[in-house]
């Protein structure tokens, strides 16, 4: 499920769709909360299937450029009690006026962790 970007929208905020997967990239079809389409590309940058996987974020030429330097999200699976435990760990490098706000950017990014692990946790049953 956390490895194939095929089954992000089933689980992931905000996700609409995903297009143009490949073995190495994918793109995100996000939705505003106005209800606007915002794409994101992504690098798969390593995979040891089903325990961990890691995407990257391109972000040049792209509107999180202003506000990024780098995103990279890290996923693992570990057995726990009979079932799995699933983390998240989301690496940003701030750009910009964003630097001088992290506090922000850090709430947003737990909200938005969180809700992840809530819709993989539905998504799986």
């Amino acid at each position: 499920m956390v490895a194939d970007p095929h089954h992000l929208p089933r689980w992931w905020p905000r996700v609409a769709r995903v297009e143009g997967v490949t073995s190495d990239r994918f793109t995100q079809v996000l939705m505003t909360s106005k209800g606007r389409p915002v794409r994101a590309d992504y690098r798969r940058v390593s995979s040891q299937r089903p325990e961990r996987v890691v995407w990257e974020q391109r972000l040049d030429g792209t509107p999180f450029e202003r506000i990024l330097r780098s995103s990279r999200t890290t996923i693992a699976v570990a057995p726990e009690d009979g079932g799995s435990r699933v983390t998240i760990t989301l690496d940003q490098a701030l750009r910009g006026w964003s630097r001088f706000a992290p506090v922000m950017f850090i709430r947003a990014a737990r909200r938005q962790l969180d809700a992840a692990l809530d819709g993989l946790e539905q998504a799986c049953g």
